[in-house]
């Protein structure tokens, strides 16, 4: 399975057999998974706390770490897509529609190459 071969329909359903199976729906509502996305995010945090942006390159090039924090992004991900089951919400659609508000509030001749407007300062005093 990869990015390039895999809809986000089919990952829903490996998710939801997964939860089905297990019968773990009553656990699985929106607070519950809301809650797993947060905690699961901040284990993944717990990675990248004290590296230095310039250690980042070897912290990435260390297996062991890599495929934990691997398994940090599928933990995250697989609850995402648990809590898009349970709202019925269309995540395909959802990214799109929050693409196209970005791209109404951040438009590229303003934004290319920095994150603030121009004549605004950048938190780093530029």
């Amino acid at each position: 399975m990869s990015d390039e071969s895999v809809t986000l329909a089919a990952l829903r359903k490996v998710v939801a057999d997964f939860v089905a199976q297990r019968e773990w729906e009553c656990y699985h509502d929106a607070k519950n998974l809301a809650m797993s996305i947060a905690i699961e995010t901040a284990e993944l945090m717990e990675h990248f706390q004290w590296v230095k942006s310039d250690e980042l390159p070897a912290l990435l090039a260390d297996e062991a770490r890599r495929a934990a924090i691997t398994d940090e992004i599928a933990d995250i991900t697989c609850y995402l897509l648990a809590l898009a089951n349970v709202l019925e919400i269309d995540v395909s659609t959802a990214l799109t529609d929050k693409m196209a508000k970005n791209a109404a509030k951040y438009p590229v001749e303003q934004f290319r190459g920095r994150y603030f407007k121009p004549g605004e300062h950048d938190a780093r005093g530029g």
